[in-house]
């Protein structure tokens, strides 16, 4: 699924109190398969600083982030 380094781009999540938006990218730092403390959670260290961790079990979704433009 994602390995860490990879980009993502955030698609949704039910955390109403993050600042991060649809679109924002960040770099995969890990990803937990499910257990027995919960589904699948997603370790990301987003560009604008934030380290929100994605519950993908619940609600919360991410795509591989485009390519960066080439100059």
């Amino acid at each position: 699924m994602y390995d860490r380094g990879d980009r993502v781009e955030l698609v949704a999540t039910t955390d109403p109190h993050t600042a991060l938006a649809p679109g924002d990218q960040g770099t995969v730092r890990a990803l937990h398969p499910a257990d027995t403390l919960g589904g699948r959670r997603l370790d990301v260290n987003w560009d604008s600083g934030s380290r929100l961790t994605l519950l993908l079990d619940e609600g919360d979704e991410v795509r591989p982030a485009p390519p960066a433009p080439r100059p």
